[in-house]
């Protein structure tokens, strides 16, 4: 290009097409005309670059037109990209947070379930005394029916003590025992003891029991709580096992480091739906059947007991026996200590 702006020549690659010149030099005097030393012509898809020479002014020219064209298509997926990158982050942040909120929500479920549960059982007591107090301030009866509507009245009233006991000690638990005694226990004293408790209980019941208490296994935590587990599984196996059948308590070391207690006794099987839910609070696996004193909390206590020992109770139901495990860490030995069981006891 000359001075005056005219093209007096043309270099071109890519293509063999003859260039036609009046659309070269309007193109031409639109890059000159804008002053700049390089500049994209939007209106034709082109790049050019203005140099400088003796004989007048160099402009080269490119096609950008693919240039564009991958730009948009890379700002496509860039957007496509951002927006499956913010679709999978709300995902993850959904299911995270319902992961997180679960078990508060659990809990709550939980905690208006036993509210409910508490309030039905302390309804049907409180029921029956204020009829049989109602009834009593009747002149009508004679002496021998008010002393039945007391006797009622009393009889409730136990049991109501010993439900409110109950959820106290459940409260206890759960708060973790703040004022428990945690010290080196001997747990096979503390189970001989149970059993030796259950003894009469269980002769009442028609029923016997037969131990093998390995000696000297010791645990931490709080001896009254420890023995307390022990009672409960007892006291569940007494109520629930068939007439005049054998409970069966073993403990027994089963590695250098956990101990297991089971307490078993034949009786009605318990179901897959009940062993996972037989430790809940006023749970009962059959709520219609004769309640013989219990809550459906003893095993919730022992639960809570044992898992503050760092251990772990389940049950299992084969061949119609019933088996209440419990596995607890054990404590180093002591020197001069026997580690070997002295027989059935």
């Amino acid at each position: 290009m000359n001075q005056n702006g005219s093209v007096i020549g043309v270099t071109q690659q890519g293509t063999d097409a003859p260039p036609d010149w009046s659309v070269l030099e309007d193109l031409a005097e639109i890059a000159l005309s804008d002053g700049q030393e390089s500049a994209i012509l939007e209106g034709y898809s082109l790049r050019y670059c203005r140099v400088s020479v003796p004989t007048g002014d160099c402009l080269v020219f490119v096609d950008s037109s693919y240039e564009q064209s991958r730009l948009s298509d890379s700002l496509i997926s860039c957007l496509l990209l951002g927006v499956a990158s913010f679709a999978a982050f709300l995902l993850v942040s959904v299911l995270l947070a319902r992961w997180a909120v679960r078990p508060v929500e659990q809990a709550w479920k939980e905690q208006r379930q036993f509210v409910a549960d508490a309030s039905h059982e302390l309804k049907t007591p409180l029921t029956v005394i204020l009829t049989n107090a109602e009834l009593l301030q009747e002149p009508e009866y004679d002496p021998a029916a008010k002393q039945t509507f007391s006797e009622h009245i009393l009889i409730m009233s136990r049991q109501m003590r010993e439900l409110i006991e109950q959820l106290l000690e459940l409260a206890r638990v759960d708060n973790g025992l703040p004022n428990a005694v945690r010290q080196r226990v001997d747990w096979s004293k503390a189970v001989a003891d149970a059993v030796m408790i259950f003894e009469p209980v269980c002769f009442e019941r028609d029923h016997s029991i037969s131990t093998w208490i390995e000696p000297g296994l010791e645990v931490w935590g709080d001896p009254v709580r420890l023995q307390q587990v022990a009672e409960i599984l007892l006291d569940n196996a007494g109520k629930y096992a068939n007439p005049h059948s054998v409970i069966e308590v073993d403990l027994r070391r089963i590695s250098s480091r956990q101990c297991l207690l089971s307490v078993s006794d034949p009786g009605a099987p318990i179901s897959r739906t009940d062993l996972r839910n037989i430790f809940k609070r006023f749970y009962r696996t059959d709520p219609a059947r004769e309640r013989n004193g219990s809550y459906g909390l003893g095993l919730a206590i022992a639960e809570g007991i044992v898992t503050g020992c760092r251990g772990k109770i389940w049950a299992a139901s084969e061949n119609g026996i019933n088996t209440f495990y419990v596995r607890l860490p054990l404590l180093r030995q002591r020197r001069g200590q026997s580690a070997l069981p002295n027989g059935r006891q």
